[in-house]
């Protein structure tokens, strides 16, 4: 059965139930504010361009974490590949200075050393999807998706001893 093509106010209505599972897993791989905002515009256009591929498989909301996901890996592998050097201000308007604020900042510092996958398995872990809904998402079986969370706690762990 051919699908329909999205009308743009049916997308609009898309980005309005997902803009936040959007922006989080943007977020997820990026400290700054504007590439932050380039990667959900990049996400943006690939759900647009991807929309008729999608079959109704699994969940519309597990099919934007996927897109969002693999979108934002994709940018991070060209983004290694590619010497950058950022501009920088004295002053960090979002910076927040109280305790939990700083221990949410290291947190994020320390998820953000994980390698791509492992770093979106966590921010799916966060989202409070369950084991089933991760491995969907990412492409793994719930068992593995134990597993490796498992590995990952302990690898953040480590982190915090260092």
């Amino acid at each position: 059965m051919a699908q329909v093509p999205l009308s743009e106010q049916q997308f609009s209505k898309l980005v309005k139930e997902h803009k936040n599972t959007i922006y989080t897993v943007c977020y997820m791989f990026s400290k700054d504010e504007a590439e932050v905002s380039d990667l959900f515009e990049e996400v943006l256009i690939n759900l647009w361009k991807g929309y008729n591929s999608f079959e109704g498989r699994s969940d519309l909301r597990t099919w934007v974490y996927r897109v969002s996901l693999n979108t934002c890996i994709s940018a991070d592998r060209k983004k290694r590949r590619r010497k950058t050097v950022p501009l920088t201000m004295d002053i960090n308007l979002f910076e927040d200075s109280d305790e939990d604020s700083r221990q949410v900042q290291m947190l994020r510092q320390r998820i953000a050393c994980l390698q791509p996958f492992d770093r979106a398995i966590v921010l799916l872990w966060l989202e409070n999807m369950s084991y089933e809904e991760i491995g969907l998402v990412v492409g793994i079986s719930t068992k593995n998706v134990s597993v490796r969370l498992y590995r990952i706690k302990e690898q953040l762990k480590q982190m915090s001893n260092k």
